[in-house]
């Protein structure tokens, strides 16, 4: 009976599919059309284009010739303007190059690499516009068969990936009467860091720590201790542990693992089991800032959140795979509870609302409030 109900309603959203596909093509067809270019009035071009109404208006009063010569340049202008603004923003190419994450309220700078395939006309007065970011891009001059280079720097007072999908080109060369623009597809993202200098205070005695026995007892990856594997190299690893020969065999970089005592692992246990909001984010900031004085403190350290495990490790490597996670990291009342793969008693828990069973629990209330004004200034 399940699988007639589930054929039921495949034919059913199929159905519909079909009776929207007229306005699923216009709604394309009128994005690609509103892409390719777009034109309107600046103040200037208002006010030069009534008067040349006007002067037209007075030619044909009045058969003066004069006003008919103005006329025709006053209309030779226009289309004049339209022409080179058309090569300005035409016959270009785009990289984008985005930071692998930025910290919340940290400046991003963006930087594009712009390339005019135009054999004889430059690239002059662009402004390069992004959705979802506040500031912009100009790029001054690209010489034909040339490249040139133009950056933004924006920042963000909230944590998250931040698609970026289309780039907007917009200029007014070269007299200011219209602008115009067009829409270039290039897809990316932005990975925006949860703050990790939250004061937090120091985790109670023993609280976080892994046991001796089980599943710690086979010790963590670092960087002293007894030599136990390799791996591939993963970023922010040390150099010094790369295992050259290896590294030579693949081709690859290869890091030595090493064997550390297992009590020293701090286990981060955030609890994502509320409403989105300033508390949670409070919440995510706490993790994030007990896995940045781990990192510091050279001690391993691992996270769970939900059903993600992000596995031990130390170092600066290790805190931007936990910050990686947190970024992605979505509030709701309905998430699953944070499931350890140790004792509980041995693990920390950062929360908004404090539950039992964890050896240390940091509960920040559902009335913490983020500090945005730090965020902008940090």
């Amino acid at each position: 009976m399940s699988g007639a109900h589930q054929r039921a309603g495949d034919e059913k959203r199929s159905a519909v599919e079909v009776a929207l596909l007229p306005f699923t093509a216009a709604r394309n067809m009128w994005r690609r059309l509103r892409a390719w270019r777009r034109i309107s009035f600046t103040s200037g071009g208002v006010v030069f284009t009534l008067g040349a109404f006007a002067v037209g208006f007075a030619a044909m009063n009045t058969g003066n010739n004069l006003l008919y010569l103005l006329l025709g340049s006053m209309l030779g202008f226009i289309v004049v303007s339209g022409w080179l603004s058309e090569q300005a923003i035409s016959g270009l190419r785009f990289v984008r190059r985005v930071p692998r994450a930025v910290t919340v309220g940290q400046p991003m700078r963006i930087s594009y690499t712009v390339r005019n395939l135009k054999k004889r006309l430059p690239t002059l007065a662009v402004e390069i516009t992004e959705q979802g970011l506040s500031e912009s891009a100009f790029l001054a001059h690209v010489p034909p068969k040339g490249s040139a280079d133009a950056k933004s720097t924006n920042s963000f007072i909230r944590r998250g990936i931040y698609p970026l999908q289309t780039l907007t080109l917009a200029t007014s060369f070269p007299f200011g009467l219209f602008l115009k623009e067009r829409d270039i597809d290039l897809t990316g993202e932005v990975v925006v860091w949860p703050r990790s200098d939250r004061p937090v205070r120091t985790p109670m005695p023993g609280g976080g720590r892994v046991p001796r026995l089980g599943l710690s007892g086979r010790g963590s990856a670092g960087s002293r201790g007894e030599f136990r594997s390799l791996r591939g190299y993963r970023p922010g690893d040390d150099p010094r542990d790369i295992h050259w020969r290896s590294s030579a065999r693949l081709r690859e970089p290869v890091i030595r693992e090493y064997e550390r005592d297992g009590a020293e692992t701090r286990w981060i246990c955030l609890d994502t089991r509320s409403q989105p909001g300033d508390a949670a984010e409070v919440a995510m900031e706490v993790a994030a800032s007990l896995a940045a004085r781990a990192a510091a403190e050279s001690r391993p350290f691992a996270l769970v959140t939900g059903d993600v495990v992000v596995e031990t490790g130390e170092g600066p490597g290790q805190l931007e795979r936990v910050l990686d996670v947190l970024a992605r990291v979505d509030f709701g009342p309905h998430n699953s509870a944070p499931a350890p793969p140790v004792d509980r008693s041995s693990c920390i828990l950062v929360c908004v609302e404090p539950s039992a069973g964890f050896g240390d629990v940091l509960a920040v209330g559902r009335d913490a409030q983020l500090d945005l004004d730090d965020a902008e200034a940090a």
